[in-house]
């Protein structure tokens, strides 16, 4: 059993929480803030509470070294306008500049440290490594709080280690993420439809084997297509497809029951990426030698709204199209309705998907949940154990 940020006396504690504001970042300016929000919930309880809060993140790749482009200084200054109110940002993780902002903390005062993945230590393979930087976060606070879902399937130091050098709590966004997901893993209301898409193919085939296992349909759209496609050899031109992929899709389908895989029977597709390109509407079947698919066509968009129509329960995980580019944007838009419009409990995964119905200008609202974590998310439904969850529930 978890325990949460109300079964603690945070008054004065200093509280280190751990949150995902791996958002992207468009010439030093946050382009998407829904993980901020997200993070909100727990940061102003914790304020309104008098706690002196740290917050720590990564954000990007920098390979283990301080790298500018992925400075969490823009995120820290979004986070003081969505908060109202003043942040800090030290400009290390646990050094000296970290320590003096921490030390100058007041009750219901915030301060962001600097990305953790610029210590290589914080996802080290080595349990030592990551034990000595989880000491050094741990020597900063007193209290932390787990916060930050979609890291919670890495065995990192401020998400598995930290929590065994302090007392720990889940934050609210963990919570939500938590109730929400366990509604796709026992007594589902069916019939439940699983709608799979997305650039990010390789992820999504190790959780297919057991979405087949739980899932009465799933619908595959966005790149996630082309390797079943092309398993069913059918051409697929240039589109984005890795040749590893179509021996997983062939072996997906062969595990899968009769109509349980539903893949596209049109697409949008164009010579390349580009809003300008001349497009046109093709037999999914029949992508013409330099044409890449782009999104889901108008008869495969209306297809699975009509499916979604009828579902009781949906998950859906990736985009159906390049949905940045007005003309490859209706597919994802048609599914997205359609889950709006329709009576089923919806949870939407993937910081992609969630991007997606927030540059649609669709209310995250609309929907029964929508997921900061696509990868944790994902791991969770098809039962693995998170070690960021698995160490909050042992103690």
């Amino acid at each position: 059993m978890m325990k949460t940020i109300d079964d603690f006396a945070v008054e004065g504690l200093r509280v280190l929480v751990r949150a995902d504001l791996n958002v992207p970042l468009d010439g030093g300016r946050v382009a998407d803030d829904g993980r901020i929000l997200a993070s909100l919930p727990t940061l102003t309880a914790l304020k309104a509470r008098g706690a002196r809060i740290i917050v720590c993140a990564h954000l990007g790749r920098p390979g283990g070294k301080p790298d500018p482009r992925y400075s969490l200084a823009p995120v820290a200054a979004r986070l003081a306008g969505l908060l109202g109110d003043r942040v800090e940002f030290a400009a290390d993780t646990t050094g000296p500049a970290a320590r003096a902002a921490v030390a100058a903390l007041r009750p219901g005062g915030v301060v962001v440290l600097e990305n953790l993945r610029f210590d290589a230590a914080e996802t080290s393979k080595d349990d030592a490594q990551r034990g000595r930087f989880a000491d050094q976060l741990a020597g900063l606070a007193d209290l932390y709080v787990s916060d930050g879902f979609g890291a919670v399937h890495r065995k990192h130091a401020s998400v598995y280690d930290i929590a065994l050098r302090l007392p720990h709590a889940a934050g609210y966004l963990v919570q939500a993420e938590v109730a929400a997901l366990d509604r796709l893993t026992a007594g589902i209301r069916r019939p439940y439809l699983v709608v799979l898409g997305g650039a990010k193919v390789t992820d999504k085939f190790g959780a297919f084997g057991s979405l087949l296992g739980a899932a009465d349909r799933i619908l595959v759209g966005g790149a996630m297509a082309f390797p079943f496609l092309a398993a069913q050899g059918h051409p697929t031109g240039t589109s984005l497809l890795a040749a590893d992929q179509v021996d997983a899709a062939a072996a997906c389908l062969d595990k899968a029951a009769p109509g349980q895989i539903e893949l596209p029977s049109d697409l949008v597709v164009a010579a390349e990426m580009a809003a300008a390109a001349p497009h046109q509407v093709v037999a999914a079947n029949a992508i013409p030698a330099g044409q890449m698919g782009l999104d889901i066509g108008p008869q495969t968009a209306a297809g699975f709204a009509a499916a979604l129509g009828e579902a009781a329960t949906v998950f859906w995980n990736g985009p159906m199209g390049v949905f940045e580019l007005a003309p490859y944007a209706a597919g994802t838009r048609a599914v997205a309705g359609a889950m709006i419009d329709g009576t089923a409990f919806t949870v939407v995964g993937g910081g992609d998907t969630g991007a997606a119905i927030r540059a649609l200008g669709l209310a995250e609202e609309a929907f029964g949940h929508v997921s900061t974590g696509g990868g944790a998310s994902l791991e969770f439904i098809e039962g693995k154990t998170l070690p960021g969850l698995a160490v909050l529930e042992a103690s």
